[in-house]
């Protein structure tokens, strides 16, 4: 059983109120390791240089989408192990579907509750203590 207080998370997001959305939630069932970027390009080199355990990554962002950013995570020997947990706002089966093909480890909906982000966090690591 994995304490909350260890796990290492990065938010992407290039919407500032949902970055802060989700290091709340993640706050309130815990975690106290949370960096947070705009996007994508910005996110992967930190990850390269200190791991993280988990990703929360928005689907819809400017430069590079969530599925690419997942792509570029999981081809790089770095970064390939870390959790990814896709934010979207439309729950369609395909988005779903392609992201799973791609090696997310799950999916949550926008918008969420405390409740579901930690449900999906313990779909990945176990129960949290």
């Amino acid at each position: 059983m994995p304490a909350a207080a260890k796990i290492r998370a990065v938010v992407v997001d290039d919407q500032m109120t949902m970055r802060t959305l989700v290091r709340s939630a993640l706050q309130q069932i815990g975690m106290t390791d949370i960096r947070d970027f705009p996007g994508p390009t910005d996110a992967l080199p930190s990850l390269k240089a200190q791991a993280a355990h988990v990703i929360f990554s928005d689907y819809n962002m400017p430069d590079m989408d969530g599925l690419k950013f997942l792509e570029a995570v999981r081809t790089d020997p770095t970064t390939k192990s870390t959790a990814f947990i896709l934010l979207t706002g439309r729950a369609d089966k395909e988005l779903v579907q392609m992201a799973a093909k791609l090696g997310a480890n799950n999916y949550m909906v926008k918008p969420f509750t405390v409740a579901t982000l930690k449900q999906k966090l313990e779909q990945v690591f176990g129960v949290l203590s």
